[in-house]
């Protein structure tokens, strides 16, 4: 069992170990054995998909403005499609990460509410709550998770 409190700030970027399949409009639109996760001091960690690893047209720039994050840099937006269903600025990624998150160039995240389902080693997750972390949590993460009403200061 894994406790977001055991997680550093700043964060940490290491390999995904499992899986990771994403479905939207009863298609797979991504599947990878080669993904990042982002582990954070509070949020269940975030996974970071290679961009090549999503079906063709999945993802289309979204007219979203780009959102600023004090350890990765400047994030910019993506609008997820699949199955004829398309959800607007689902998705992210750092064109230009800063050094130290270097390795999420190609890499993109989504929101896993936005989604019909994502999975994780086969595990439906569940999703972070609020309405800007993009949190992954299975069976073997504990929080209390960042997200939720009153959880904004922490």
């Amino acid at each position: 069992m894994e406790s977001v409190w055991d997680y550093p700030r700043p964060p940490r970027l290491e390999p995904c170990e499992k899986a990771v399949e994403v479905f939207l409009g009863g298609e797979r639109i991504a599947s990878s054995d080669r993904a990042l996760r982002v582990l954070e001091t509070s949020h269940p960690p975030v996974i970071y998909i290679p961009a090549q690893d999503f079906v063709d047209g999945a993802l289309s720039p979204s007219a979203a403005r780009p959102t600023f994050c004090e350890f990765k840099g400047v994030a910019e937006y993506f609008d997820v499609g699949g199955g004829g269903r398309t959800e607007k600025a689902a998705a992210w990624h750092y064109p230009e990460p800063v050094r130290a998150f270097e390795d999420l160039r190609g890499h993109v995240a989504v929101y896993p509410g936005r989604m019909e389902r994502c999975t994780l080693g086969g595990e439906e997750v569940q999703a972070q709550e609020g309405d800007f972390y993009g949190g992954w949590i299975t069976s073997d993460i504990e929080g209390p998770f960042k997200g939720g009403p009153g959880t904004r200061g922490w």
